[in-house]
C-alpha cells in the first residue's frame, strides 16, 4: 500500500496545488544543485540533467497554475463548497473521493485562545462537538 505525507497544517485541508508546489520547488532545487556540481567538476552529463530538470519544472509549474486556477473557481463559483473542502468534510473537486477520510481537527489549536491571533476571535473553535473524522473512524 502507498503512504502519502500529508502536510500538518491548523485548520484546512490542503488543496492538490500545495503538492504540486512542492514537487515544483523539489525539482528547481534538484536543479540548481546539479548546475553547481556541473560549474565544480565540469562534468557535461551534469549540466544536460539539469537543463531536463529545469524543463520539467516548468511542466509541474504550469500543472500547478491549472490546479490553483480551478480552486480559485471553486471559491468564486460555490463558496460553501470552498469551505467544506477547506475544512476537511469533502474532497477537493479534481482529487479521488473514494477512501476519503474527512480531516481529523479535534487537535487542531484555536488561532484565538491557543496561538493569540486576536483577529482570530470570530474563528474560535473551542468547545466544538467531535470532529467528523472521529465520528466516522475514531481518534488519530
Amino acid at each position: 500500500m502507498d503512504a502519502v505525507w500529508v502536510r500538518g497544517v491548523n485548520g484546512i485541508q490542503m488543496h492538490h496545488v500545495t503538492d504540486l508546489q512542492d514537487a515544483g520547488r523539489f525539482l528547481g532545487n534538484a536543479a540548481m544543485a546539479l548546475r553547481a556540481a556541473h560549474v565544480r567538476t565540469g562534468t557535461d552529463r551534469y549540466a544536460g540533467v539539469a537543463a531536463e530538470l529545469k524543463a520539467l519544472a516548468t511542466r509541474v509549474r504550469e500543472l500547478e497554475e491549472e490546479a490553483r486556477s480551478t480552486m480559485h473557481e471553486l471559491h468564486a463559483t460555490d463558496p460553501e463548497r470552498f469551505v467544506r473542502c477547506r475544512d476537511g468534510h469533502e474532497p477537493w473537486p479534481g482529487e479521488i473521493p473514494a477512501g476519503f477520510i474527512p480531516r481529523h481537527t479535534c487537535m487542531d489549536e484555536c488561532l484565538y485562545h491557543d496561538r493569540r491571533v486576536l483577529e482570530a476571535i470570530m474563528q474560535c473553535t473551542c468547545g466544538g462537538p467531535v470532529c467528523q473524522a472521529c465520528e466516522i473512524g475514531g481518534k488519530p
